[in-house]
């Protein structure tokens, strides 16, 4: 049975890892026709329980995030140019892994393809690994991206 990829998502924290990782998705996509879209998650980590942040001021800071995160996905698209001519992007508020798996079954894509900073130790345990929770909770395949050592 051949595979049918014609639908991938894409995402970034726009680290150097995920950076490394795009022309992955740009030449799979392209081998396969398929459409690509690159997709981040603003994560609130700056909100911790007990800590007081008025309203208003959250909202400003998340939109700022927001804006951000858009202006810098669409240099990444410009950045593509013809390499991939399907593509769009999307960005998302929450946990990185809860909001890539959710979009991704909800938008029903073939693969998910992410880059994984490859930390160690205390590190991964504090951070923990967005790319090892997404691969173990897909409903469809992920090709994980290592950064060259």
């Amino acid at each position: 049975m051949a595979m049918e990829i014609k639908k991938i998502l894409f995402t970034t924290d726009f680290s150097e890892g995920t950076s490394h990782a795009l022309s992955y998705a740009l030449d799979i996509a392209n081998k396969y026709g398929a459409k690509l879209h690159i997709f981040h998650v603003v994560y609130n980590s700056f909100i911790y329980p007990g800590l007081h942040i008025p309203h208003g001021s959250f909202d400003i800071v998340k939109k700022e995030m927001e804006e951000a995160a858009n202006k810098a996905l669409r240099k990444i698209c410009a950045s593509a140019g013809e390499s991939c001519k399907d593509i769009e992007s999307s960005v998302a508020h929450g946990v990185p892994y809860e909001e890539i798996l959710k979009y991704a079954k909800e938008h029903n894509f073939d693969m998910i393809i992410i880059g994984t900073h490859g930390r160690k130790g205390l590190d991964r345990a504090l951070l923990g690994s967005t790319a090892e929770r997404v691969v173990r909770n897909s409903h469809c395949p992920v090709f994980v991206v290592r950064m060259p050592m």
